[in-house]
């Protein structure tokens, strides 16, 4: 399948088999979906999918960091891909979102200087974070917990990213944590070390980084668009794996990145194909531990699993596309 081009890779994963044209129509033909970083590419690979399930209205609303978890909490925004643990955070607070599906691994990358060989390192040091309860944070707060260092131990400070960038390359801070595609550009300036790579390092290479969440009043009033656009949003991670190069140049055509470079060069390095291969149940109560070890939430792994995620549509689409 490999061979495919962008337009029979869509062709192929647009046939259904019959059960699916039974489906009522969807609740709403409006979906809102954010726009964020390049690993979120399976949203856009899906655009012309979830006009094929219905939705004649799609919104991308650019939204990044934290503020995109507020904006699904707060209901201006339907779904979402990005970091799963402060999707738990939210659920720990009984903020309204509920996890849906795991979508990919390994977007995130720990680059420090030569001070920094390992994540215990960090102990003392300085590390960038875009927010305080943001994906890099709290990324980094699990990591530590992992390690058994206390992230209070860390003096973190706040930067927008081409700051954060800048001083790790003038070595006036020790770390950062990379989201696509930052990374592609440390590389290829010659910035910094790779600490993690979590496409490749475990724990971390066995767990989703990224997953499908959804606003819990928008997935209770329309669990029907609800499965439509998670089964869209699906295939649309298997066009992420099979077509990188076509699906880079839609994301710099339609505005969602300027770079084609950096864009095909995440989309290759990620292993979308394995998000059959993964539970996404595991991810949660695998980041729900580290945060409870760090004292960032309260509940338990099995409380955030019962209050906070909802794998039907997923477990039926399993079934539906053979996964």
């Amino acid at each position: 399948m490999s061979g495919l081009t962008l337009g029979a890779a869509v062709g192929l994963l647009r046939m259904r088999p019959d059960p699916v044209g039974a489906e009522p129509p969807p609740e709403t033909t409006r979906l809102r979906i954010s726009h964020g970083p390049v690993c979120q590419a399976p949203q856009f690979a899906a655009e012309g999918l979830l006009r094929d399930e219905g939705f004649s209205r799609l919104d991308y609303i650019k939204q990044e960091g934290v503020g995109l978890y507020r904006a699904l909490a707060a209901g201006e925004v339907d779904l979402s891909t990005t970091f799963v643990a402060p999707f738990i955070i939210q659920v720990d607070a009984a903020d309204p979102v509920v996890l849906l599906a795991g979508v990919h691994v390994g977007c995130l990358e720990l680059f420090g200087t030569d001070r920094v060989r390992g994540i215990a390192d960090l102990k003392g040091k300085v590390v960038a974070i875009s927010a305080r309860g943001g994906p890099s944070h709290v990324f980094l707060v699990s990591m530590l917990a992992h390690v058994g260092v206390d992230h209070r131990s860390v003096n973190w400070v706040t930067y927008p990213r081409d700051e954060a960038i800048r001083r790790l390359a003038a070595g006036e801070i020790d770390a950062l944590m990379a989201f696509p595609p930052d990374p592609q550009e440390l590389r290829a300036r010659k910035i910094g070390r790779v600490v993690v790579n979590t496409a490749k390092d475990r724990p971390w290479a066995q767990y989703f980084c990224c997953m499908l969440a959804g606003n819990a009043e928008f997935v209770r009033k329309n669990p029907v668009a609800t499965k439509r656009a998670v089964r869209a949003i699906i295939k649309g991670i298997d066009i992420c794996a099979l077509e990188p190069e076509r699906t880079a140049r839609l994301l710099v055509d339609r505005g969602f990145t300027p770079r084609y470079d950096y864009a095909v060069g995440t989309l290759k390095s990620l292993p979308y194909r394995q998000w059959r291969e993964y539970d996404p149940e595991d991810t949660v109560r695998f980041y729900a531990l580290r945060l409870h070890e760090a004292g960032m939430i309260k509940s338990t792994p099995q409380r955030i699993l019962t209050q906070g995620t909802d794998w039907r549509f997923l477990n039926e689409l399993k079934r539906e596309l053979k996964g």
